[in-house]
């Protein structure tokens, strides 16, 4: 399986902190991403967020359920 890269790095953290700052659980946000439309299994999100592997749509989706609209990139 090919390494992570910075950027896949980078950006599964971002994800993880902004999570992490309000509050939100992968369960709680499965739920948030139903209510919009978009069907994600608990596991597949950790997944995604361990692997760093997803498109820049779910995690503007992601962000936009958890009310973030303003991100720091340092």
């Amino acid at each position: 399986m090919p390494e992570q890269t910075e950027w896949e790095k980078k950006a599964a953290s971002l994800l993880k902190a902004e999570l992490k700052r309000q509050g939100v659980t992968y369960a709680q946000l499965v739920e948030k991403l139903a209510a919009i439309g978009i069907n994600e299994k608990e596991v597949n999100i950790a997944n995604k967020l361990s692997r760093g592997k997803f498109s820049a749509a779910f995690m503007l989706q992601c962000l936009s359920v958890i009310d973030r609209r303003l991100v720091s990139l340092d």
